[in-house]
């Protein structure tokens, strides 16, 4: 009786297995990203590509009809993300991820950027977009296959994106903030290394053991700077312990503890008043 019972099991087991199984095969349009970085913007595309297989594209009676809404390719809604903010065709967006619409004509597109909330391209029918382009379309020679969109004529401070298919190729300029970060960047290397800086190194060489002179001399260029926090003090009573100088120790963690009561931190109040207590035995 138990044998047949156990072959029952096994057999609703299989049986379970094979009806929640999900059969896998390749999708009629394939799932693509697209990863580019223009000046010190970066900028990621997620799509769907459609192929036209023989079918007719772009105007009347075909996959794409002139003066109707498309979500720019298949599936979900096209997405598009901007590290930063951007300029296309003239017109600022703002940083963040947006969904495309486009609305394909005979001579012209029209381009919906939309903030992203969904990756259903019929929830932003009916809603206001960001930013509209409308931007004149191209006929190029070779046929194009699959949907694609790209990011080319990569320069410093610009880029086209591109949607292109069949015989149709549709460019937006986009051009992107450069000079102002990069001088920002510059004068940030080159002003030398801040507080925090020496605050970071000294912490590594203090939890790692491995030079606790350097470490007290790093972590001081920011505990004898303007405004030095709380935590950076903490740090350098800690160092100063460690070395077996517990007379400076016991100074630097009654600073530490003023400057965390003045902070609001009362981990560090207890913190310090902790290594008073135990360094004044």
């Amino acid at each position: 009786m138990f044998k047949n019972l156990s072959a029952i099991i096994m057999i609703a087991l299989l049986f379970s297995a094979t009806c929640f199984a999900q059969l896998k095969t390749p999708a009629a349009s394939t799932s693509a990203k697209v990863i580019q970085t223009v000046g010190l913007t970066d900028i990621e595309i997620h799509y769907s590509r459609p192929s036209a297989r023989g079918r007719s594209i772009f105007g009347a009676d075909s996959v794409v009809l002139f003066g109707n809404l498309w979500r720019t390719g298949a599936n979900a809604a096209t997405k598009i993300i901007f590290g930063d903010d951007v300029t296309i065709s003239g017109k600022e967006l703002k940083a963040g991820a947006y969904a495309i619409l486009t609305k394909p004509g005979a001579s012209r597109w029209d381009i919906y950027f939309y903030p992203y909330e969904s990756s259903n391209w019929i929830s932003y029918v009916k809603k206001e977009p960001a930013v509209t382009i409308s931007s004149a379309k191209t006929t190029v020679s070779d046929k194009i296959e699959t949907f694609t969109i790209s990011i080319d004529n990569i320069a410093m401070e610009t880029a086209d994106l591109v949607f292109a298919w069949e015989k149709t190729k549709v460019m937006l300029p986009i051009q992107v903030e450069v000079h102002t970060k990069t001088m920002a960047n510059i004068e940030k290397v080159l002003a030398g290394p801040t507080t925090f800086d020496y605050y970071r190194a000294a912490l590594y060489l203090h939890e790692s053991g491995k030079d606790l002179n350097t470490a007290l001399q790093y972590v001081q260029k920011a505990t004898k700077a303007d405004n030095p926090r709380f935590f950076q003090v903490y740090r350098e009573a800690l160092i100063l312990a460690d070395l077996g100088r517990k007379t400076e120790a016991i100074i630097a963690a009654k600073k530490s503890l003023e400057l965390s009561k003045k902070a609001g931190n009362d981990d560090f109040v207890r913190l310090n008043e902790k290594l008073i207590k135990e360094w004044s035995k």
